[in-house]
């Protein structure tokens, strides 16, 4: 699957054009349409003026949306890119998938969620409800460190999560198609305390068999050009992945989602979900069915 068309979610003051401007080495991999959205919540324009919702602030965050999108419309325009641009009212996450499915969009990006861990325990985040609910892949952009510094370009030496899910292998498929913009790749699988159970010989086994398959996918990526390094970590998915991130210096995490009911992702939660909230890359969310 190829990415054409981009649907760029943002409230700017947590998402800004420098964070698009780092992704536009998707042009080599056949990026040609950008799509602004900008979603203004009744309830929080509600929220923020202490009284009831007013038509003229919805105007005012309009216009005020309008006069940013001109002006990055106009810079992608002189780099010969198509633009389109929605500022709608409503739920986040129903604009999202309605912007979506409405343009087509290879690939959504978000902001970073909010931390607020009991309002995401009650009421689920934006961004765990997206990844949930698309059938596109989401990435959900971050700045490194507290220094809110811009990964020059995310999509260059990505570590992709696999643990054999048909998310997984459809992000394995979803990566094959960027060879151009892929400088290196890393697969890391994450073995459980339950796969490492008998003896040393049993537990070595587990490891290699784990190893040459990864190795397999690593050959196709080297097919297309691309290095590609397999490793085996044991522990936590969560921690050992973002530890994983740390050691080969990825400049992002993909993982496939979980699919899961909502009520299990939302007391239990999901690898997917759990990374995309807490580390600090760049977390891409591959669903296990790509429209």
């Amino acid at each position: 699957m190829k990415i054409k068309k981009l649907l760029f979610v943002t409230k700017f003051e947590k998402l800004c054009f420098n964070a698009l401007r780092s992704l536009l080495d998707l042009t080599k991999a056949d990026l040609e349409h950008v799509v602004f959205l900008n979603v203004i919540e009744k309830d929080k324009v509600a929220m923020h003026r202490g009284t009831g919702y007013q038509k003229e602030e919805e105007i005012r965050l309009r216009e005020t949306a309008n006069i940013r999108f001109i002006e990055w419309a106009e810079n992608l325009f002189e780099q010969g890119m198509e633009v389109g641009v929605y500022i709608t009212v409503g739920s986040v996450v129903s604009q999202i998938n309605i912007a979506a499915r409405k343009e087509a969009a290879d690939l959504v990006v978000i902001g970073q969620p909010d931390k607020g861990v009991l309002e995401q325990l009650y009421s689920g985040s934006d961004v765990s409800e997206l990844i949930r609910r698309s059938s596109v892949p989401v990435l959900v952009y971050k700045y490194i460190s507290d220094r809110r510094k811009t990964p020059e370009k995310p999509f260059n030496r990505p570590l992709l999560a696999i643990d054999w899910s048909p998310a997984s292998m459809k992000a394995v498929e979803y990566l094959t198609e960027l060879e151009n913009v892929i400088q290196e790749i890393h697969l890391v699988y994450v073995a459980g305390e339950k796969e490492l159970k008998g003896s040393a010989m049993e537990i070595q086994k587990t490891r290699k068999e784990a190893k040459q398959k990864l190795d397999q996918i690593c050959d196709v990526f080297e097919g297309k050009g691309v290095e590609a390094r397999s490793h085996v970590y044991i522990g936590d998915p969560v921690q050992e992945i973002e530890r994983a991130a740390h050691e080969c210096r990825a400049s992002m995490i993909v993982v496939g989602s979980s699919g899961k009911a909502a009520w299990v992702e939302r007391w239990i939660g999901s690898t997917p979900r759990k990374i995309a909230e807490k580390s600090e890359y760049p977390t891409l969310i591959i669903p296990p069915e790509t429209e």
